[in-house]
């Protein structure tokens, strides 16, 4: 299964067609757009916004490989869409990724085009050199280093992050770091796992915005108490943050806390795809873990924000810092 999204994306849509029909694979496309998505949330219904779509669904019972080409749309495509909507909508395609993680082995691609320079505030030359730098590398050497953190990081339970507006901590006792190396996400490049869900305790600042379908939430401030989510804040669109924090019984909580490595990325590109990579940050996750790290928080969400820890912050494992203002110590 190959999703194109958005009508930019056909020039690498047909190159990868090609390649899998050459493999032998039995391949189908499907179209996905936000302009689409934004006729149905202005004047669809609550049950239309809220459908699962039934075909991309089964499509994921029926592919063995999924591959999603996602091109940059409009950033304000959205603006009319109340936070209620978009959560619903949110909520709704949210099960159909949670069927792709369970059912396939998938890559996830964000297509450079002049769309996505727009919305990383660049040029699309500049976007190019970003994007190629952060693909066109020794990946076994990368690989190779990144699971030497992972070792060392699995061989500690207590985790601590300091840093402006931040002072939290949890355990991964019965949980495993893993490497983004290039085998799920084009580019790739984080250490990440699942935290004891009820061992989140303390509060985070995220200094970039969160991102929900092109609206920006800044200034995101985030509290738990021994898993349960206390206090929730923003400066833009906080309504948003709340509808997405309600989604269901596990948005609120932390299905992922990473560290971003791939440090061809350097600048905020308000594609996650991109920016939950960027060297020397890290991002967390509300919603959905990873099982593969041993995660056992569910819902339809699973929201990356990324936190800038190029200054001013440290990680701690078990007591000894092992992480200063972006690069790791160890």
């Amino acid at each position: 299964m190959i999703a194109m999204t958005e009508i930019n994306t056909l020039p690498l849509v047909r190159a990868v067609y090609e390649e899998a029909v050459r493999a032998g694979a039995h391949v189908q496309v499907q179209f996905l757009s936000s302009y689409l998505q934004h006729s149905l949330m202005r004047y669809g219904s609550v049950e239309q916004v809220s459908w699962v779509p039934e075909i991309e669904a089964s499509g994921m019972d029926w592919a063995d490989v999924y591959i999603g080409l996602r091109g940059a749309h409009n950033p304000f495509e959205f603006a009319d869409i109340s936070p209620t909507v978009l959560a619903a909508h949110r909520r709704a395609v949210g099960k159909v990724s949670t069927a792709r993680w369970q059912k396939t082995r998938w890559c996830l691609v964000p297509v450079p085009s002049e769309a996505l320079a727009q919305q990383a505030e660049t040029d699309l030359d500049t976007l190019l050199d970003l994007f190629f730098s952060a693909v066109v590398c020794d990946w076994q050497a990368q690989a190779k280093r990144w699971n030497e953190i992972a070792n060392m990081l699995n061989s500690g339970e207590q985790v601590h992050l300091r840093g402006p507006g931040t002072d939290l901590h949890f355990t991964t006792s019965g949980r495993k770091w893993l490497v983004g190396d290039g085998r799920l996400n084009m580019p790739d490049g984080e250490i990440y796992t699942a935290p004891v869900d009820d061992s989140v305790d303390g509060y985070i600042y995220f200094e970039l915005p969160g991102v929900v379908d092109g609206r920006l939430v800044h200034d995101i401030r985030l509290s738990w108490n021994s898993g349960t989510l206390v206090d929730a804040s923003a400066s833009s669109n906080e309504q948003l943050l709340h509808e997405m924090l309600r989604t269901d019984a596990g948005a609120s909580m932390v299905g992922e806390f990473a560290v971003g490595t791939n440090y061809g990325i350097d600048r905020f590109c308000k594609d996650i795809l991109l920016d939950e990579k960027m060297g020397g940050t890290m991002h967390i996750a509300l919603g959905r873990a990873y099982p593969l790290c041993g995660g056992t928080n569910e819902s339809a969400i699973h929201w990356d924000i990324v936190k800038d820890t190029r200054r001013d912050s440290k990680l701690y494992l078990d007591g000894r810092i092992i992480f200063e203002n972006g690069a790791f110590l160890v």
